[in-house]
């Protein structure tokens, strides 16, 4: 099956299981983030079967020579956490808290045409941007140090 096609029904797959979960509602993610005030726990039966289905079924997958509708697994190598990483889950986790919408439910909220979505799709965008420039200027400032010769 043609890669756009597979990325096109697994994306259509994903935004529809948000949209039944609720997760595509901001004020439902809120009130389940909202643990001193009127906590809304329904998030969390979401999220547990899903973690569920993703433990029976992680098993049986790797089991697997390759993925059905692709070459190799694409698993992640680097087992550490840093500061790059708890710094981009804080960020995740205030953006999230904030204004309701994680990446997934965002675009699937775009996707029904919800103006708050529009903003915080833009800004998820604009946030993404410069982190890349960022990045680009860090890894420039640590070759440079690495290049200097050390004085003394």
């Amino acid at each position: 099956m043609n890669k756009s096609i597979t990325a096109f029904i697994s994306g259509a797959v994903f935004a529809a299981g948000l949209g039944l979960g609720g997760m595509t509602q901001p004020a439902k993610v809120l009130g389940f983030l909202d643990l001193a005030g009127a906590w809304d726990p329904s998030l969390a039966f979401v999220m547990l079967g899903a973690l569920g289905l993703n433990i029976v079924l992680f098993r049986f997958i790797l089991r697997r020579v390759g993925p059905i509708f692709g070459g190799v697994f694409q698993l992640p190598s680097r087992k550490d956490i840093d500061p790059r990483l708890v710094t981009g889950a804080a960020l995740f986790g205030v953006g999230w808290g904030l204004a309701g919408y994680c990446p997934g439910p965002g675009l699937s909220a775009l996707a029904a045409g919800r103006i708050p979505a529009l903003v915080f799709v833009v800004t998820m965008a604009a946030g993404m941007v410069a982190q890349r420039w960022l990045d680009g200027v860090l890894d420039g400032a640590s070759k440079g140090a690495a290049a200097k010769p050390a004085r003394g």
